[in-house]
């Protein structure tokens, strides 16, 4: 496999390339390497590859006239130039998937950005496929380009020595790497595990597939929502301790104020399939309480009789799982009493979250405050309680989404048809907040 390096620092990749497996590919002609710099078809008497950026800003951006030329330049190899990809953090995520798909290209050119980037046109005028190593800030895309060499060349037939070995690592199959062990056989009390001396090598592959979900489920846990897992898998991680952030998110629906039509705002009435599908959805998601909130005496006695025919009387022998998800509603006469009642039982009062199926804009429509991210209120979940409000009728009234310590983002913001029932969304919210693992 040949890689071209566009380069302003060609001296940078002299130790690593020349180092370990790396130098012995290379001498076994496994891989082979070549260098262009831009700063060499620079025409100015600087030699001058950056300047400053239109628009103003901090920082200088790689001249495209130089650049450009380098890689039209580049001479082929095998009558290729290969696939021509660009380190830089607004790119694609190099992973495991695209280090494979790379390798099985006979030529590979590497384009090393500095200072603030590449010039956009670059990518109208060449090929040039965007690629980001990582979403740490580096000084330029020479390291990136080191990673993606390594990662590609190891998977070169004869670079590891034994085949399999490139193909058993860390994100190979999705999943982080079990855990490895050598002589000696204990250190400091700390033993190797006994299955790995036995010498079965079923238990010992078993073994290593449950450390290898259990590792990512530790460290990774965003990977499992696109590793392949076995239903065995499956049953190791619901069987392992965890951290349940669902134990610090409640639910209120809120039936007062909330908007009516004509912007109006005023009261809605209880809808039985609010109550009982919001519950079941509370419960499936692992989430602590379930507030229904309405000012009106007569629809809270109309509560408490659904709630106690599901919960005490025929409801509960007919369907105890309904009867598992109604235990968790709480019946409040005002969002301020539910607020006050979550304050006393966890201690400290709930970081509040509104949503809304329309941005939250003043009389001259620009965003009155920018909507929060789930990752945000991820983070909430990890130290202090957190309520979640959802509206009937049209939604929240503007008064209370104001009083709101976040606003998360409408659901299908993207599309023009916004008009789910809450219970719909409900569900959605959840998930996106706490998926499978929550």
């Amino acid at each position: 496999m040949h890689y071209h390096l566009v380069t302003l620092f060609p001296e940078w990749f002299d130790s690593p390339l020349s180092s370990g497996l790396m130098e012995k590919a290379r001498e076994a002609g496994i891989v082979e390497f070549s260098f262009a710099n831009p700063r060499d078809k620079s025409t100015d008497r600087h030699h001058s590859v950056d300047d400053r950026p239109y628009g103003g800003g901090p920082g200088m951006v790689l001249m495209l006239e130089p650049l450009v030329s380098t890689l039209r330049a580049l001479p082929p190899c095998n009558g290729t130039k290969g696939r021509l990809i660009a380190l830089t953090p607004a790119g694609r995520p190099f992973t495991q998937k695209l280090a494979r798909e790379l390798a099985q290209e006979e030529n590979l050119t590497l384009i090393c950005g500095r200072y603030e980037g590449f010039d956009a046109r670059l990518f109208d005028l060449l090929p040039v496929e965007p690629v980001c190593v990582g979403e740490a800030v580096l000084n330029g895309g020479e390291a990136a380009a080191l990673a993606v060499i390594e990662a590609t060349a190891r998977l070169q037939p004869g670079f590891m020595g034994k085949d399999e070995s490139g193909d058993e690592e860390s994100f190979s199959n999705g999943l982080l790497e079990y855990p490895q062990y050598t002589r000696p056989e204990e250190f400091e009390g700390l033993r190797v595990p006994e299955v790995l001396q036995g010498g079965n090598h079923a238990l010992i592959a078993a073994w290593r597939r449950e450390q290898s979900v259990l590792a990512t489920a530790k460290h990774r846990p965003d990977m499992l929502e696109h590793a392949v897992l076995t239903h065995h898998d499956r049953q190791i991680l619901r069987q392992s301790p965890r951290f349940r952030p669902a134990k610090n998110l409640f639910v209120a629906l809120l039936h007062h104020p909330v908007r009516l039509k004509a912007r109006k705002t005023g009261t809605t009435s209880l809808t039985n399939l609010d109550i009982h599908d919001i519950a079941r959805i509370s419960r499936t998601y692992g989430i602590s309480g379930f507030f229904v909130v309405t000012p009106l005496k007569d629809q809270l006695r109309l509560l408490a009789t659904l709630l106690s025919h599901w919960t005490e009387g025929p409801g509960l022998s007919f369907n105890p799982d309904r009867a598992e998800a109604l235990r968790l509603v709480r019946p409040e006469e005002s969002l301020e009493s539910a607020i006050a009642t979550l304050t006393t039982d966890r201690g400290l009062p709930p970081f509040v979250v509104g949503t809304s199926a329309q941005p939250v804009l003043d009389k001259k429509h620009r965003e009155r405050r920018p909507a929060t991210t789930f990752d945000e209120v991820r983070l909430r979940l990890a130290d202090r309680p957190v309520l979640l409000l959802l509206g009937t009728g049209h939604g929240i009234a503007p008064e209370v989404l104001e009083q709101c310590d976040a606003i998360l983002p409408p659901l299908r913001w993207m599309d023009e048809y916004n008009h789910l029932p809450v219970r719909a969304a409900a569900a959605i919210l959840l998930d996106r907040l706490l998926g499978d693992r929550g």
